[in-house]
């Protein structure tokens, strides 16, 4: 499979942001226990455990094909780099998401035996480390997002692009220019996003 190799610092920025935006939806659909609308169920966590995987070969699949490039820009390698490092945040929340998993499953099929204390202690710890998990799979897909949130704006900065911009405008009309609309809003909305996410 390949593809054409778009490589300029903005396009690159770009697809780490979009990647970082995955991150952050990944985290919004966690379950949470005791809310109703988002209680832990099986099938939702599995059908997340996959999604995860599908991020996961995606990465692979951003690593490849800059790593393959026979014409790599200078930022590349730290792309790739940022690529890479997503990997593990991403297989930690679907690790833990498998224990979710796991704990789901048990709690199913200890149902009936709920009123027994022997069951009920192992059913109580069985929550336990469901939200522990839970905690940890948050946990690794804010870093990730928050991560590569941060490689965008290093690869691409808005001063660079605002610096250019006002170069430009300043040989042809003399004047600094005013800025693209929403550049600096560009990079500000991905942290208010997270920071509203929880």
């Amino acid at each position: 499979m390949e593809r054409p190799v778009d490589n300029t610092p903005l396009s690159d920025a770009l697809a780490l942001r979009a990647t970082a935006f995955a991150f952050d939806a990944q985290r919004g659909k966690l379950p949470v226990p005791g809310d109703p609308h988002r209680s832990p169920d099986v099938v939702a966590v599995a059908r997340q455990i996959s999604e995860l995987g599908k991020l996961v070969t995606e990465l692979g699949d951003e690593v490849l094909f800059r790593a393959a490039d026979q014409n790599q820009a200078p930022h590349t390698a730290r792309v790739i780099a940022n690529f890479a490092a997503a990997v593990e945040p991403a297989g930690e929340a679907a690790s833990a998401l498998g224990a979710v998993a796991h704990q789901l499953a048990f709690l199913n099929q200890t149902e009936s035996l709920r009123d027994q204390p022997d069951a009920r202690d192992a059913r109580e710890a069985a929550v336990r480390v469901m939200e522990e998990a839970l905690a940890t799979a948050d946990a690794a897909l804010h870093d990730g997002a928050n991560s590569l949130h941060a490689a965008s704006a290093t690869v691409s900065p808005p001063s660079a692009r605002l610096q250019a911009a006002r170069s430009r405008s300043a040989t042809t009309a003399h004047s600094p220019g005013r800025p693209p609309p929403n550049v600096t809003t560009a990079v500000a909305a991905p942290s208010d996003r997270i920071a509203r996410g929880r």
